[in-house]
């Protein structure tokens, strides 16, 4: 059985934008390491809005990540820097990640809003525009060394 983690987060302003690039970098190197991680991929949509989405061996590796190092001091910013949030969880059986429209479909029929301090009007209801598919990066698997 594969745990698959989906989020969608839009930065409400421009100027949350660089240090949220730093802190997706930092936890992307993290998530590269973490014990039970698959496979994953990221997606720049549109007006300030990222995806993730992850592949894992179990619930547990996927929140023993999310709860440390740096995706931990990332999340803390999350509340003050966006705008929008929302996450959706799921058990499948097969080892891979869904398309992204898939995903997108997944987000709105069984996600939930996270909580952020400056909600717009379609925060609760995940009344977004369709996710932008051709900016995807996919997360492999290998370590990159450190220098």
């Amino acid at each position: 059985m594969t745990f698959v983690s989906l989020t969608r987060l839009r930065i409400r302003s421009f100027r949350f934008v660089p240090p949220f690039a730093l802190h997706t970098w930092r936890s992307i190197r993290q998530i590269k390491r973490a014990t039970g991680f698959q496979t994953g991929a990221v997606l720049a949509d549109r007006s300030f809005a990222f995806w993730t989405m992850t592949a894992w061996d179990s619930e547990d590796s996927m929140r023993t990540f999310m709860a440390s190092g740096a995706h931990k001091i990332a999340m803390t910013h999350l509340l003050e820097w966006c705008d929008e949030a929302s996450v959706a969880h799921w058990a499948q059986t097969e080892n891979r990640i869904p398309s992204w429209m898939e995903a997108d479909r997944l987000m709105r029929d069984t996600g939930r809003p996270s909580k952020v301090r400056y909600p717009s009007p379609r925060h609760a209801t995940l009344n977004f525009s369709a996710p932008r598919t051709s900016a995807s990066v996919k997360i492999t698997r290998h370590l990159i060394r450190d220098t």
